[in-house]
């Protein structure tokens, strides 16, 4: 079930997934509060569950990975020891940077960074097709990125 949020929790929320570096004093005049309580919303939507982290969104090109590809994968077997084996096998990849598993006709979806594109296909041919259980993989490759939008869409109403 979902948290009821009222306005100010959903301007801090905004805030904060447009700029999780800033500090509370810049945040609580952003959303119109004294820092103190500003400062005990947010703890209280750490202490909910609702803000689970703060990371820093990093340009992968700028850090020589100038290829992002997306593996969709079918497995033989959906048996639930089955989708945690390879899951767990996806944990220790780094190049995964997100997985998600799917209905329809792919099982999982991956999403891979590779300096370039003889690594990801050493990836590929090396550990993703050799893993258990896969059957299947299918790639497509990123031409650019359209959009990149962190957090959810939340609702705005006229109290925000």
């Amino acid at each position: 079930m979902a948290l009821r949020l009222d306005a100010t929790d959903r301007r801090i929320l905004r805030e904060l997934m447009a700029d999780g570096a800033l500090t509370n004093v810049a945040l609580a005049q952003r959303v119109g509060l004294s820092a103190p309580p500003c400062l005990r919303r947010v703890r209280a939507l750490e202490d909910a569950g609702v803000i689970e982290g703060y990371t820093a969104l990093v340009d992968e090109r700028a850090l020589g990975y100038e290829l992002t590809a997306f593996a969709l994968v079918g497995l033989h077997n959906q048996a639930e020891p089955d989708l945690n084996a390879f899951e767990n096998l996806v944990l220790g990849w780094p190049m995964v940077r997100e997985a998600y598993m799917l209905s329809g006709e792919a099982d999982y979806i991956l999403k891979c960074v590779a300096p370039d594109l003889p690594s990801f296909q050493e990836f590929l041919l090396k550990e993703l097709t050799a893993a258990p259980n896969v059957a299947s993989v299918k790639t497509n490759l990123a031409i650019r990125r359209a959009k990149r939008a962190p957090g959810v869409p939340l609702p705005v109403s006229d109290e925000d």
